[in-house]
């Protein structure tokens, strides 16, 4: 059966990573140690995968812009000590290894930093597995779908020949408005019913399902 797709592009938290409760909880103290309102689990959540500033603005609406730094690094404060215990999602590696060697194209677009991203694929030994990665300050920061032009125009893939999988909506959004099939995973930031008002080709509960997902139809 022919690929349906060329090229697959990740997100990374959330998605691979099993990292969305992490950042939400670092969010979260971060806030706590400046004395910021603490934003709700769901609130926390929500921005992961934005940039700096959409996220900032979300949790913080009443901060100043100029307070955004002070939070920034309280939370890589908390995030480096959480970091060393975040894995990947059972059967990740296994998937994506399966994927590039059965001819796919595999990228990542992320709202992480160059630097956190570069940290995290040699923690998990994962750099090889990528073709090319957008982060966030590159650039263009999610939904926006620059980091996902960049993607294509790198690979010379045509946007009906690739696939976005994420488990925020605004993975979604991104590849709704880059002209790109999507396909949403339930176990990271965003619930279910969200996902489903991006219209994804499916919806899957795990890193089971999606290997089987694309596996039968990718």
């Amino acid at each position: 059966m022919p690929k349906r797709f060329d090229l697959l592009v990740f997100d990374w938290d959330g998605t691979l990573m099993d990292s969305a409760a992490s950042i939400a909880v670092c969010l979260q103290a971060a806030c706590r140690d400046l004395g910021f309102a603490v934003p709700t689990d769901r609130d926390a959540r929500y921005v992961i995968g934005l940039g700096l500033a959409d996220a900032m603005a979300h949790i913080l609406p009443q901060l100043a812009p100029s307070e955004y730094p002070r939070v920034t690094e309280r939370y890589r404060h908390h995030f480096l000590q959480h970091d060393a215990g975040t894995t990947l999602f059972c059967g990740a590696e296994d998937m994506l290894r399966e994927l590039r060697a059965a001819g796919h194209l595999l990228a990542i677009a992320t709202g992480k930093s160059r630097r956190g991203l570069d940290r995290a694929l040699a923690s998990t030994g994962l750099t090889d597995c990528f073709h090319t990665t957008r982060c966030a300050d590159e650039g263009h920061t999610k939904p926006d779908p620059g980091m996902l032009h960049r993607i294509l125009e790198a690979l010379k893939v045509p946007p009906d020949r690739a696939l976005m999988i994420g488990d925020t909506t605004h993975d979604m959004a991104m590849a709704r408005s880059a002209g790109m099939a999507r396909l949403a995973v339930r176990h990271g930031a965003h619930d279910e019913r969200d996902l489903l008002e991006y219209e994804p080709l499916a919806c899957v509960a795990d890193c089971d399902g999606l290997r089987a997902w694309l596996t039968k139809h990718a």
